[in-house]
């Protein structure tokens, strides 16, 4: 059995086209391998954004930590802990304002930690999450995977080279796109999970 981490990211509830298409990408991989799921809805249970106190404590050595140190860091312990726990991970995001929802960047921010997740040498970085397989289930409004749109995607580049900094270089992306589109919208969510199967 594998593990499945979903980390949901909209603010638009059951109503997110990226959540539903999260959603069926999980019930698809739990009907091939009924694993455990993990899911974190990060607009219910944001994360805390980076701030100098937290900053200084993902810096220091977990043995030279205070005890308030500590308890800043618990919840980024956490997401770290299940994201290393997880064998596939689904990214639940609507693409907003041409990028990621600030909550997923807060995500993003807590499990980047240098010499837990990455860590430097001579030759450069190097990730530490290895072993995991990736979707990425986006939604948007126009069509960005190609055509004038294109170049104003900053969301699937840049999860996938903070995902791949860290050591998750088994992406996969699936796109439920012209969600404001007529004519596109109605048929989005659906053409976006048929992709799925050719995906895997």
């Amino acid at each position: 059995m594998k593990n499945i981490l979903h980390i949901i990211s909209s603010t638009r509830g059951e109503e997110s086209v990226s959540t539903q298409l999260g959603n069926a990408i999980v019930e698809k991989l739990r009907a091939s391998d009924a694993g455990i799921l993990t899911t974190t809805d990060l607009e219910k249970f944001p994360l805390s954004h980076l701030n100098a106190s937290r900053t200084i404590a993902m810096r220091t050595p977990q043995d030279l930590r205070t005890a308030e140190q500590t308890e800043l860091l618990k919840e980024s312990d956490q997401a770290v802990a299940t994201v290393f726990a997880a064998d596939i991970i689904v990214i639940s995001t609507p693409l907003i304002n041409f990028s990621i929802p600030s909550s997923l960047k807060a995500w993003l921010d807590n499990i980047a930690r240098a010499g837990v997740t990455f860590s430097y040498s001579a030759e450069g970085a190097k990730g530490l999450v290895t072993g995991k397989k990736v979707y990425i289930a986006l939604a948007s409004g126009a069509i960005y995977s190609e055509g004038p749109m294109q170049p104003y995607d900053h969301a699937v580049p840049y999860l996938k080279s903070m995902l791949s900094f860290i050591g998750m270089t088994d992406i996969t992306v699936l796109r439920a796109e012209g969600t404001s589109i007529p004519g596109i919208q109605d048929i989005a969510l659906e053409k976006a999970i048929e992709s799925f199967a050719v995906a895997v």
